[in-house]
């Protein structure tokens, strides 16, 4: 959707708002085909949808609602949002929906839990408005990161036809240990032999004692410039994912394996505790150690 925009879209907004930096990897996202098949942010019937039975109305699974929150009251059904980040105007919103969401129900369907201990809960209580509001997106232009950012199509491009993509998620700095999963992964009875492994990692939002993206981006640049010329790295793709991490555990695992499908992976590597947390008074974790497993199992053949 980026540039497809008509020539003075952005002129033509009613109101202007500032992303923060979880909204503007949304906004990547739902441009450039990540969060495929959605243009824009939910309605409410896609909304309820998602939270209630993991699925869009379609039938189609997806993980986790996409959103646009507001507290302004000047927004109105028809209105014409200009989203910006940092400089850069991002995207024209049409406002199609407006509704009040069932915030704990959300939280307890997508997090497993309404305790703000759970720092997504926290972000969905704390950080967003009142007003969830949702339309389709004209895609103007990307803002420059600290990390680059290919496409879907960019990577997709970069894959050998036919054959099998396994794909690494991570939010943490690499260790010898990831990379001995991705590049083991390779032998996998499941996987063809001459797959490749797409290494993409997430590099936006994610718990706040999680180290900057912008230095865990640093260490896969070190590792590919330091394996670039072994066996297992010749077979080793690279690129990075501006997305806000949820720490939704389970269902969270279900999202960012339909986002890699959308850049062209056939596998995808579901680690122990897999996009987990832990209460921020007890330290206890929130799922089970092999929960996201398990549901990626369960719901795999829906994602085809």
């Amino acid at each position: 959707l980026f540039g497809s925009a008509p020539a003075g879209a952005a002129a033509s907004a009613d109101i202007k708002v500032e992303l923060t930096d979880r909204q503007s990897c949304d906004v990547e996202l739902l441009c450039n085909g990540g969060f495929s098949p959605l243009t824009g942010f939910m309605n409410e019937a896609e909304y309820n949808s998602v939270v209630e039975d993991m699925k869009l109305p379609s039938g189609l699974i997806f993980g986790l609602p996409v959103v646009m929150d507001t507290g302004d009251a000047n927004v109105k059904v028809g209105s014409k949002l200009l989203l910006t980040y940092q400089g850069t105007d991002m995207a024209v919103m049409t406002v199609e929906s407006l509704f009040t969401p069932d915030k704990p129900k959300e939280c307890l369907n997508c997090y497993g839990t309404a305790s703000i201990e759970h720092p997504g809960v926290r972000m969905v209580a704390m950080e967003r408005g009142s007003t969830y509001v949702g339309g389709p997106l004209q895609g103007l232009g990307v803002p420059t990161r600290d990390f680059p950012c290919a496409t879907p199509k960019e990577v997709r491009e970069t894959l050998p036809d036919g054959a099998d993509v396994v794909a690494f998620q991570c939010r943490n700095p690499v260790h010898r240990a990831h990379y001995e999963l991705f590049t083991r992964a390779l032998d996998a009875p499941n996987v063809g032999e001459d797959a490749v492994v797409l290494v993409h990692p997430t590099c936006g939002p994610t718990q706040e004692e999680d180290i900057p993206g912008s230095v865990r981006h640093k260490t896969y640049v070190v590792l590919q410039d330091e394996t670039k010329d072994t066996p297992s790295g010749k077979r080793t793709r690279w690129a990075f994912l501006p997305y806000s991490m949820h720490m939704a555990g389970p269902r969270e695992a279900i999202h960012h394996m339909m986002i890699r499908k959308n850049f062209g992976c056939t596998h995808f590597i579901i680690g122990r505790d897999m996009a987990g947390s832990k209460s921020s008074v007890t330290g206890d974790d929130f799922y089970g150690a092999f929960e996201a497993q398990d549901l990626a199992k369960a719901r795999a053949d829906e994602l085809g």
